[in-house]
């Protein structure tokens, strides 16, 4: 059988017992520090990679909504800009049109003038040959 010795057991007990207390001293609360340090060095990096990814969202939401204002003032721009060119377009084909109207009947009136005086001048030709028809016809 076994020969268990009380004296050796508490001995064995006791050196057993101070190891574990130095051990623990020594080794094993640096280490329980060195880990809780770097959970909370992890944390800490993962909350401000949370925080970082959250101010990421919304600056690109910022930056969405001010691109589409400025894309929907350009549109408004341009509109703009189209309905002013169209009215001044209307505007300066109206003016040609009456331009050309006024240019177009000036015209007119000039060629009715000039067909008058040719009438005119015709009829006077017309009479003088008449005329000078008759006395050679009167003569022969």
């Amino acid at each position: 059988m076994l020969n268990i010795e009380v004296e050796w057991l508490i001995v064995l007990l006791v050196n057993f017992l101070v190891l574990v207390y130095v051990l623990n001293i020594l080794l094993f609360r640096p280490l329980l520090g060195i880990f809780k340090e770097r959970e909370n060095t992890v944390k800490g990096s993962l909350d401000a990679a949370r925080e970082m990814n959250g101010k990421k969202d919304a600056g690109l939401d910022t930056m969405n909504r001010e691109l589409s204002e400025a894309r929907q003032k350009a549109k408004d721009v341009f509109e703009k800009v189209r309905e002013e060119g169209l009215s001044r377009q209307k505007a300066l084909l109206a003016d040609a049109e009456s331009q050309a109207s006024t240019m177009l009947q000036k015209a007119r009136e000039e060629l009715k003038a000039e067909a008058d005086k040719a009438r005119g001048s015709l009829k006077a030709d017309a009479e003088k040959f008449s005329d000078e028809i008759v006395r050679k016809l009167v003569k022969a």
